[in-house]
């Protein structure tokens, strides 16, 4: 599938009502907040896009939508695209300066946040003085769930407060699509920053169908007796691809969980009660369930029939020992926001652990030197990807933009290798590779051994300068319970974990010091911060 294939005049709102014709009273959504059939979400996103252009709403004017995973979510961004808007997703996450940061790079002119963050969301404002003009571009903020009266007290006068329920009661239910062209601008999502100025990052209207059809279809097969469930919240491109777009593009339902990612157990419950087939997950989660006491005994995971991972690469002993607890392979793979989503994927029943796969169809994918010459089979490079869901730019950066993109390519930032067979092998991000006595040294190469030791939940690996100021391999490890370091003494453990490094591996990258902590630092895709790490500088 290519994007020629799509209707010249095309909008994305099409995934959700392509549904109506023959599956209207299906259920497209389930979870904790309830149900909701394909129907009655269509309805809710044709008043939410009627009620915003009754507020004025201009063709690519941004609506921020600051809300947990719940049913008004999906209604908000259709109504906004079908309206003929760019749909912002906003990190709920996020602290209220960096609320306050995205409202005002991104223009939007309208704010959509729930009662549960509308503290939050007024601290943001007030912080970037939207009631002193501070935010031009906003000009209204409608609150979902409730109290929007005292929204207003908090926000002043400047700032006209809408009740979302009256709000969109009193619209249309019945509204046309905007007569966008695919290429025109759909949403617009800032990424998680692992380092620097988080990045707004526009995709067309296009790009959401073809990474359904390309990597959601062709890629893991879904289907339409699928339910799909992504742990990975709606304001990522992860999450909104695999727990919304993807089911719904094929007409499969999805389970919407409005709870924390990291509740380990409350994920295992949604799981279990609202039975989905296809789980998306990241790394960190699927090691956090493989430490729940007897997860298989205590949760049924049954329904189960796809596992997904993404948003940094699978450690080959989570992959066997999620194998071994379930009996389901998880299907890793490579994405981004400047993609959209995953662009490079292991294939079910071919999957290589360890690895991110290969190509997934419509992607051209190179591994260059610094100088962009293509490096050898088996040679440590930048990856960068060609694809037609490929961003345009990042919204008002010039310069990222010029180094990022380049002719239809986007300089991943990741180091790659790629093996005899074509699989490709995640050797982390460009800052964090490590050069230690001259050679190469991959942080996720040391990290999947770690995570082989028993003792080792989860870990992180940075290079730290030594006496000579010379840069060698750091790890920090989140201990099993059973090896407490508290209970045993914390040295005898660090050189036990160095020690099986130096057996595992060539010598030289095994970990020079070994630091146990409580839990890593993290973004809320569960991505391992390490440059807070390296802040550190406790070598």
């Amino acid at each position: 599938m290519r994007a020629a294939d799509l209707p010249a005049r095309y909008n994305a709102a099409d995934i959700l009502e392509h549904n109506l014709a023959e599956r209207a009273g299906k259920t497209a959504l389930s979870g904790p907040a309830g149900e909701r059939t394909f129907a009655e979400v269509a309805d809710e996103a044709n008043r939410v896009g009627n009620a915003l252009l009754t507020l004025g709403l201009r063709p690519g004017d941004r609506v921020a939508l600051l809300l947990p995973d719940l049913p008004e979510w999906p209604a908000c961004f259709f109504g906004t695209l079908k309206a003929g808007g760019i749909a912002l997703g906003v990190n709920t996450l996020l602290m209220p300066a960096e609320h306050a940061y995205i409202l005002a790079d991104s223009e939007a002119r309208v704010l959509i946040a729930h009662e549960s963050l509308r503290r939050a969301s007024a601290e943001a404002l007030r912080s970037a003085g939207a009631a002193e003009g501070g935010l031009p571009d906003l000009e209204h903020v409608a609150i979902v769930g409730g109290q929007a009266g005292e929204a207003q007290a908090d926000l002043g006068e400047r700032l006209p407060v809408h009740d979302y329920e009256a709000w969109t009661a009193a619209a249309s239910p019945d509204l046309d699509p905007a007569p966008t062209l695919r290429e025109d601008l759909a949403t617009l999502n800032y990424s998680s920053g692992t380092t620097g100025t988080p990045k707004g990052i526009p995709h067309s209207h296009k790009d959401l169908p073809l990474c359904a059809e390309l990597w959601g279809v062709r890629c893991l097969g879904l289907r339409e007796e699928d339910v799909g469930y992504s742990n990975a919240k709606l304001f990522f491109t992860y999450g909104l691809g695999g727990g919304l777009l993807f089911p719904w593009a094929v007409g499969a339902g999805t389970v919407l969980n409005p709870g924390p990612a990291r509740e380990t157990t409350a994920v295992l419950g949604v799981i279990e009660r609202q039975r989905p087939s296809v789980f998306c997950n990241a790394p960190t989660g699927y090691a956090a369930m493989l430490a729940v006491p007897d997860l298989t005994g205590s949760y049924d995971l049954s329904s189960l029939r796809l596992c997904v991972s993404a948003g940094e690469a699978l450690p080959a002993p989570v992959w066997h020992t999620w194998k071994e607890a379930t009996g389901l392979e998880i299907i890793d793979g490579i994405g981004s926001t400047e993609l959209f989503h995953i662009f490079i994927s292991n294939r079910p029943g071919e999957v290589r652990p360890g690895s991110s796969g290969s190509p997934v169809e419509g992607y051209e994918t190179r591994v260059c030197d610094d100088d962009g010459r293509s490096v050898d089979r088996g040679a440590i490079g930048n990856l960068w990807v060609k694809g037609e869901t490929a961003a345009p730019f990042y919204l008002k950066q010039e310069k990222l933009t010029r180094e990022t993109f380049a002719d239809g390519w986007v300089l991943t930032g990741d180091k790659y290798h790629v093996d005899e067979d074509g699989y490709y092998w995640h050797a982390g991000r460009t800052d964090d590779m490590l050069k230690v006595g001259g050679i190469w040294v991959s942080p996720v190469e040391v990290e999947s051994t770690l995570a082989g030791h028993p003792a080792v939940i989860e870990c992180a690996v940075v290079g730290m300068p030594d006496a000579n100021d010379l840069i060698k391999p750091k790890a920090w490890v989140v201990a099993a319970s059973d090896f407490e370091p508290d209970l045993e003494p914390s040295a005898v453990l660090a050189d036990e974990l160095m020690a099986y490094c130096a057996r595992e591996m060539a010598s030289y990258k095994r970990p020079r010091w070994i630091e146990f902590v409580t839990e890593l630092p993290k973004t809320a895709t569960g991505k391992i911060q390490r440059f807070k790490l390296r802040e550190t500088r406790s070598g």
